[in-house]
This record gives structure tokens, C-alpha cells and sequence, in this order.
């Protein structure tokens, strides 16, 4: 019968247009809140692990149900491109997937009830084999056609190190609007024949895929060393520091926060409105780069004891934009552009708000506009350039040689200015 179900679900995750899914993390069900994908004991770090090491990846989500729910999951290798790789489960995977999980604790004490569900990786039942990127499925015990969320993370073999830099002095503007970065590839121990044919390197700023960029050619090679730099590719808008609130407590108002009220049955929490930044002066904040941190100032337990809050945002502009639509992002949005980031103007008020269900913790945003058409955000319009803001640039190293048929994640890079 499990053999059934899961040939059902490998079936379906082909989709019938012959396009391959790009996976990324996000959620598919209304009753799946707070997907959280981390290292465990380093919360503001990217997920990804060493192969060798003894790190462990860590996935958590609360559902809002009574009572628990049997929930099971399946993990998938993917390339570069998060797109899924050719490889077995017996070649990617030292262990048993279709695994149930097993952590599920109901909230205490809380007006909005939930199951909070974990999974560590790896585990007893399951270790892996290679490295490159992974997904984690779930879906309800002996339903794989329903999926309620994806969860991604990466597995490196540390067979490169990769120092980079963040240069205000680019290709296009002199301290000005950008950040450039440029990085080395060191690989003494490990052989790269053909790296214009062989690597992908993909390089993000602060989690976002909208404006992630692919290189693939060095500026030179040396002994044992690539060279990337001076590639007008690698050129980012620099934006601004993410905006931040808190809301630990029932008992006053967090950063941020304007209102505190209940209103039966959850308590309503109003931010401060927000206004553009653009044009005005740069002011540093040290925040954590689009993240959010589930706290609750008394608890024993966050993740269990923090409660669910109505969530009020506000963006004053003095009309609507007509060849775009303004999105909040944020880890807490997956960094996706949808109508559950979207923004909507609200004539009476003059304003951009957006009402969402948040649990409580410590949140960083941002405003980014998005033209009709594109693919790729701005902060330009609302939250401005500023060459000295501090974003986190993350920088993946993947091999693949004539014949192989998935990517190897051979090494990172991280750099912050």
C-alpha cells in the first residue's frame, strides 16, 4: 500500500505540461503558518549544512487544527536551478523516505490553537549521500497528492573555499547606489578542468531569488584559483535596512508597535505607519537581513506558548501606483511576491496596508515594488539606495562535469559589509 502511495506521489510531482517545478520554500495550505528553515543553534544563518560536519538542518511549522494531524514528508534532490535532479533516492539518500513526523505538541495556553510540528535533519531514519540542493514535502499521512508546504535547504561538500568582498566602488557608480561583489574560487585540493563549462555559481542578497544572478565565467584563472570580479552581474541596488517590529508581550506595546487591543477572539496588533524612505537620509539599523525570531517574552517554550496576533500594516502613499504593485518581503512572506505579500491601496486612508496572521516574535520587512511584466523588485521607489546598508550577500558554488547528472554543491561564500 505505502509503496503505492509513494509511486502516486512521485507520479504527481511531474507536472502534465512537461515543465519541471522550480521548488522553493513556501506554503500551500491556509492552515500552515510560521515555516521556519534553519540551522539548528544558528537561527541568522542561511540553510545549508556541510556534508562532513555535524550541523543539523532544522524545519518547523505550526497548524492551526485541535488536534494533531499524522503529517509525512519525502525529500527530493534538486540541480542548480532547484529543478529535480536526475539521481535515485538510493543515491542521494542513506536511509528511508516517505518518513512520518514525529514531533507534533499542541500550543499551551494560547487563544489561537495549533500543532507545532519539527523536523531535524538528518536523522536516524535518514542521512545524505551527496551534496546539492534538497526539498522536503509534506503532506498528510497517506495523501502525497495534497502538499502543504515546501521547505528548502542545501548541503555543501566543502571541497572549495570561497572568500568574497563587497565593493561601493562599481562598474557603474562610485559610492553611490550599488554594491558589487567580487569572490575567488580556491580549490587546491579539487579539480576544476573546464570551469567556464563545468560551474554554476549562484549569488544572492539577503535569501531573495528575484534577484539572484548565474555566473559562469571567471575574469582569470589562476594555479588553483578562479577569479571573479569586475562582472557587471554581480552589481546589486544596494536598498536600505530592513524595517523591524516587535511583539513579545501582551502587556505593552513592542518597537514599532502603535496599538495593542483584543478584540475577541485574537489580539490586534497596529503597526506605526510606514513612509518612504527614498531620498531621505541613510540610518543604520542593526537588524538580521529579512529574518523573524518566534519569542514570547514569558515563556518557557516560544514555540509552543507564543500566541497568534492580527497584524496591521501601513504604508502612506498619496496614490495608487498604476504599472506595478508594491510587496512586503521578508522571510515571513518566503520572500515570494503574492497576494499574501501584495499590498493594497486603500483610497480612504491614502495608505498601502495589508492585514496579516503573525505569531509572535521579532520581524524584519522591507517595501519592494514590482512592475507589471517583471520578474525582478526594486527598493528604489520606496525604500531607496544607500550604499552603506549592510546586506548579507551569499554566494553558491556548484560542479558538474561532462557525463554527471546532478550538481555538486562544492562550497560557499558569505559576506557582509
Amino acid at each position: 500500500m505505502r509503496l503505492c502511495l509513494f509511486l502516486l506521489f512521485l507520479w504527481t510531482m511531474v507536472p502534465m505540461n512537461g515543465q519541471q517545478t522550480v521548488y522553493r520554500t513556501e506554503v500551500f495550505d491556509p492552515l500552515i503558518h510560521s515555516l521556519q528553515v534553519r540551522v539548528e543553534n544558528a537561527p541568522l544563518y542561511p540553510p545549508i549544512i556541510s556534508l562532513q560536519g555535524d550541523d543539523h538542518i532544522v524545519i518547523s511549522f505550526d497548524q492551526f487544527i485541535d488536534d494533531p494531524q499524522y503529517l509525512s514528508y519525502s525529500i527530493i534532490h534538486c540541480n542548480a536551478d532547484w529543478t529535480r535532479s536526475d539521481l535515485s533516492e538510493l543515491e542521494y539518500l542513506d536511509g528511508f523516505n516517505n518518513r512520518p513526523i514525529e514531533y507534533a505538541e499542541m500550543s499551551l495556553s494560547t487563544y489561537r490553537n495549533y500543532i507545532h510540528y519539527k523536523i531535524m535533519f538528518p536523522n536516524e531514519s535518514v542521512n545524505f549521500k551527496v551534496s546539492g540542493n534538497y526539498v522536503v514535502i509534506v503532506y498528510p499521512e497517506d495523501e502525497p497528492d495534497k502538499t502543504l508546504l515546501y521547505a528548502c535547504f542545501s548541503i555543501h561538500s566543502n571541497q572549495v573555499t570561497v572568500p568574497c568582498r563587497i565593493s561601493t566602488k562599481t562598474d557603474i557608480d562610485y559610492n553611490d547606489a550599488h554594491q558589487q561583489i567580487e569572490f575567488n574560487v580556491l580549490h587546491p585540493h579539487y579539480e576544476i578542468r573546464s570551469p567556464q563549462t563545468e560551474l554554476k555559481i549562484y549569488v544572492s542578497q539577503n535569501n531573495r531569488r528575484d534577484n539572484e544572478v548565474i555566473v559562469t565565467h571567471p575574469l582569470y584563472v589562476k594555479s588553483k584559483e578562479l577569479v571573479y570580479a569586475h562582472n557587471k552581474d554581480l552589481i546589486f541596488e544596494a536598498g536600505n535596512e530592513y524595517r523591524r517590529f516587535e511583539m513579545v508581550t501582551t502587556k505593552y506595546r513592542g518597537m514599532g508597535v502603535a496599538e495593542l487591543r483584543y478584540y475577541d477572539p485574537y489580539f490586534n496588533v497596529t503597526l506605526l505607519p510606514d513612509f518612504p524612505r527614498a531620498d531621505k537620509n541613510y540610518v543604520y539599523d542593526q537588524t538580521q537581513n529579512g529574518r523573524f525570531t518566534i519569542r514570547e517574552s514569558d515563556a518557557t517554550d516560544s514555540d509552543l506558548e507564543a500566541d497568534y496576533f492580527i497584524v496591521h500594516f501601513s504604508l502612506d502613499y498619496d496614490k495608487p501606483l498604476l504599472d506595478g504593485n508594491i510587496y512586503l518581503e521578508g522571510e515571513f512572506t518566503h520572500d515570494l511576491f503574492d497576494n499574501r505579500s501584495k499590498m493594497i491601496y486603500n483610497p480612504d486612508t491614502r495608505q498601502y496596508e495589508k492585514t496579516l496572521f503573525l505569531k509572535q516574535g521579532a520581524y524584519n520587512y522591507q517595501y519592494l515594488y514590482l512592475p507589471y511584466g517583471q520578474t525582478k523588485a526594486t527598493p528604489s521607489l520606496i525604500e531607496g539606495n544607500y550604499v552603506d546598508t549592510k546586506n548579507e550577500y551569499l554566494i553558491k558554488v556548484y560542479h558538474r562535469v561532462q557525463g554527471e547528472r546532478y550538481d555538486r554543491l562544492i562550497g560557499i561564500g558569505r559576506c557582509i559589509l
